[in-house]
């Protein structure tokens, strides 16, 4: 069911979605926690289907915040649009469209409407605030999620997150590590257990996450990485690859098609592993099963992209392979 609600105030959606309840028996229990999407008008419907699909693993109450800010003070006003069951996963959406003088106030507009004594997530799928965390949104929020692949300068961003992170924030060039992370783990407990001597990560030049994997390995294995970028495939992007090397042979995982990797070990049959790059969905359900600070993930990105430090790879660039026929 979708209800709209046309030149509104936060008091009248209130009300509008009591009634809802009480004739639809739509009702809040079992929302574990609120989450708040802050991005363009653009962006409304890409948010709302991740955060749909995230929401049956984690019921929430989602709240879209778009703003137009470009209005003119005369157009100033609020629209709002509450859907609930079919329309809505498992959870409830209430999207605010403020225009104008309107979106001055954005905690204003969501405080409101908050589920009572429930955890706030923060979401910013497109571009990210300066800090997240001192943002008028973020303040309320328990985690803060970003995207450094939206922002217009992908590893500039990290070097700025670096420099504002605070316990709390998250960015999904980071969870879209986890198979990658948890791959190599995999293979590493494996014997022989020689040291490694030196690494390479290869990725797209716009990839984000091929640098934090690179900071990763180089901060828990203390060897250095060599950072090789390529130019972004039509089929592949993000991260093409690691290589492991060490005496006994090396490792290598080379992702030339979606969703699929070569593993190649000494000694060892070649074989195919399913490592797939992962949706909006798959990172926003990820970084909700967790509302405590990603202590890691704050390791990584404050050692291995602050300005006081020497940058942790060596940067050099290959054309993209091309794809067989």
């Amino acid at each position: 069911m979708i209800v709209d609600l046309p030149n509104t105030t936060v008091s009248k959606v209130s009300k509008s979605l009591v009634q809802i309840r009480e004739q639809g028996g739509a009702v809040a229990l079992g929302r574990v926690l609120t989450l708040i999407i802050s991005t363009d008008f653009k962006g409304i419907e890409t948010a709302i289907q991740a955060a749909n699909d995230a929401s049956r693993e984690h019921p929430c109450r989602i709240l879209v915040l778009a703003d137009d800010k470009g209005a003119s003070k005369k157009s100033a006003r609020l629209d709002a649009q509450i859907r609930v069951g079919g329309d809505a996963g498992a959870s409830e959406v209430i999207v605010l469209r403020a225009h104008g003088e309107a979106a001055s106030d954005p905690q204003g507009l969501v405080t409101g409407l908050l589920l009572p004594d429930a955890p706030v997530v923060a979401w910013w799928p497109n571009e990210a605030p300066d800090k997240a965390a001192t943002s008028p949104i973020g303040q309320i929020a328990t985690r803060r999620i970003t995207d450094a692949a939206s922002q217009k300068d992908p590893h500039g961003y990290l070097v700025h997150l670096a420099k504002s992170y605070t316990p709390g924030d998250s960015d999904f060039a980071w969870t879209r590590l986890t198979l990658w992370r948890a791959q190599l783990a995999a293979i590493l407990d494996q014997p022989p257990y020689d040291a490694i001597t030196s690494i390479e990560v290869t990725g797209a030049v716009d990839s984000p996450s091929t640098d934090l994997l690179a900071a990763w390995l180089e901060l828990q294995l203390k060897v250095k990485v060599s950072l090789i970028r390529t130019s972004r495939g039509k089929l592949v992007s993000g991260i093409r690859g690691v290589k492991l090397v060490r005496k006994s042979g090396d490792i290598e995982i080379v992702r030339n098609v979606p969703d699929v990797a070569t593993l190649i070990q000494p000694t060892q049959p070649t074989r195919e592993i399913s490592l797939p790059r992962r949706g909006l969905r798959d990172c926003l359900s990820e970084d909700m099963r967790r509302l405590d600070p990603d202590d890691l993930f704050g390791k990584v990105i404050t050692k291995a992209f602050s300005a006081k430090t020497p940058k942790p790879t060596i940067t050099k660039t290959k054309p993209a392979a091309k794809k067989k026929k």
